[in-house]
């Protein structure tokens, strides 16, 4: 099977195309859905939680029977960070393979077109070469921190190239960088580094409070994605490649963590100080993703940083400190 299709050829030309987002109220499904019905598609099958628990084999098989999809965007998971995954590793370890199984073999037994599966950049090796290209997988040991997240999503790319080498089943995988943007996780606990920051620089300014501590040195070096640039390759690869190897799906461009607070920081309007622990871990020190391969295709991220975390605060203030 062809490792990749050319930009002249497209696999999604009919608009009413059935198409199931799973995870379609997450951060990066309910982009994904936005995207798509920005580019004139009209059949979009979601379901919530309490209507169809991916979980549930036999569920999810009754789903696809009776829906049977056209194309399925597997964004559902159970995602956190650090201190969330070290907390809760059994189930972020077996929540997320149930889901993925289920529903990968359920859309191939029903005659699903095409499937991207949704991983993350975690699944690389701690100290991966850097940038970190698609062919680092699986060369050295994970960073302990997610690492039970990280080894359900290889299994999750393994299985559709498995699906893909076995029954010519046209399976893909997405591995994006670190996301950001509206319906994020703004949990106190349980939210990734930026949207908890952002939090903490809110409260923090709404408080009057004189200065803002985060965890670690400041110094390790992360890339940022904007969730709706994310949406956008989503659909521009479900279009356009069809290949056994995943795609990495990044902005190419990495700031620290330091810098990132300080970004934060100004966004936000907080005039306080910036201190930080440096008892507490830092995680991964670097993690820029070689996303060559996707530009290589003919795509390329949108959305500056200072842009996305400028809208990204004035959905926060609409809708987490609304409520």
């Amino acid at each position: 099977m062809a490792e990749t299709i050319g930009s002249e050829v497209s696999s999604m030309s009919d608009k009413s195309a059935k198409i199931f987002v799973a995870g379609h109220r997450g951060l990066v499904g309910s982009a994904i859905v936005r995207k798509l019905q920005e580019q004139g598609f009209t059949n979009l099958v979601l379901r919530t939680h309490a209507e169809l628990d991916l979980t549930r084999q036999a569920d999810v098989e009754s789903f696809f029977a009776q829906e049977k999809p056209v194309y399925v965007i597997l964004a559902a998971a159970k995602v956190g960070g650090i201190h969330a995954n070290n907390t809760y590793p059994a189930d972020f370890i077996g929540v997320n393979l149930q889901i993925q199984t289920n529903v990968i073999h359920s859309a191939y037994e029903h005659g699903v077109k095409k499937l991207l599966f949704l991983g993350s950049s975690c699944i690389y090796p701690k100290f991966a070469p850097q940038p970190i290209p698609e062919s680092a997988l699986l060369t050295a040991s994970l960073e302990p921190t997610n690492e039970w997240y990280a080894i359900a999503k290889i299994a999750g790319i393994k299985t559709c190239q498995a699906y893909r080498i076995q029954h010519g089943w046209d399976a893909i995988s997405g591995m994006p960088t670190n996301l950001y943007g509206p319906n994020d996780n703004f949990h106190p606990e349980n939210s990734h580094v930026l949207p908890a920051l952002m939090r903490r620089f809110h409260e923090a300014k709404v408080n009057g409070a004189e200065e803002v501590v985060v965890w670690g040195t400041g110094s390790p070096l992360r890339e940022f994605l904007h969730v709706d640039d994310l949406a956008d390759a989503c659909v521009f690869l479900l279009d356009r490649y069809s290949g056994l190897e995943h795609v990495n799906i990044g902005s190419g461009q990495e700031v620290t963590i330091k810098e990132l607070a300080e970004l934060v920081k100004e966004v936000v309007g907080f005039e306080g100080k910036l201190g930080w622990d440096i008892t507490k871990p830092d995680g991964t020190p670097r993690k820029l993703m070689d996303s060559s391969k996707l530009a290589s295709l003919g795509w390329t991220p949108k959305v500056s940083l200072r842009d996305g975390l400028r809208q990204t605060y004035d959905w926060y203030l609409k809708n987490v400190c609304s409520q």
